[in-house]
């Protein structure tokens, strides 16, 4: 039995708190391919991963986060990195394979030793003519959905404690 990966899939919290230090390559990388080896509907494949970087971009979807939900606040937490997926929309499960493949990323930054907060509003946002504006910008050609977004960084603090799991959680037939 693989106790690390049972121990990194318990012990990731989500993280609201970022040092500003952009994640540096070397760790990056591994947290992004483990991400592609995610279960996905029939084998198509039909996410792909966009890591925001760019402080430009980063600000941009801070703020069209933050217009879906009415607010000025910073819906990625300051975190430096942005993680979006996005799916075909001619697959035959977008929401599913893409929460697997962010599933995966979070999992896979914790085990790295960075943090994440997975972020809703990507589907808003990349329907609107921004969005659609930021993808051709960035090369993204196709029609696609979103899915997720993740803020990523390394934690500035202490990662939060889990709450006890919920009794009936699990029903065994």
């Amino acid at each position: 039995m693989n106790t690390e990966a049972l121990k990194a899939l318990k012990e990731r919290r989500s993280i609201r708190t970022f040092k500003p230090e952009q994640v540096r390559e070397e760790d990056l990388a591994p947290v992004l391919e483990a991400a592609t080896y995610a279960p996905n509907g029939k084998g198509q494949q039909p996410c792909i991963i966009i890591a925001v970087q760019n402080p430009d971009d980063v600000n941009t979807l801070r703020k069209m986060n933050a217009a879906v939900m009415g607010t000025n606040t910073d819906p990625y937490y300051g975190a430096p990195t942005i993680l979006l997926v996005l799916c075909d929309t001619s697959s035959a499960t977008p929401a599913e394979s893409g929460s697997a493949v962010m599933t995966y990323l979070v999992t896979a930054a914790h085990a790295a030793g960075l943090g994440t907060c997975w972020i809703h509003r990507e589907k808003q946002m990349f329907d609107s003519p921004e969005g659609k504006a930021l993808l051709k910008k960035w090369g993204v050609s196709g029609e696609y959905v979103g899915v997720a977004g993740c803020a990523l960084g390394y934690i500035d603090g202490e990662a939060p404690k889990a709450a006890p799991r919920k009794e009936n959680y699990v029903i065994r037939v």
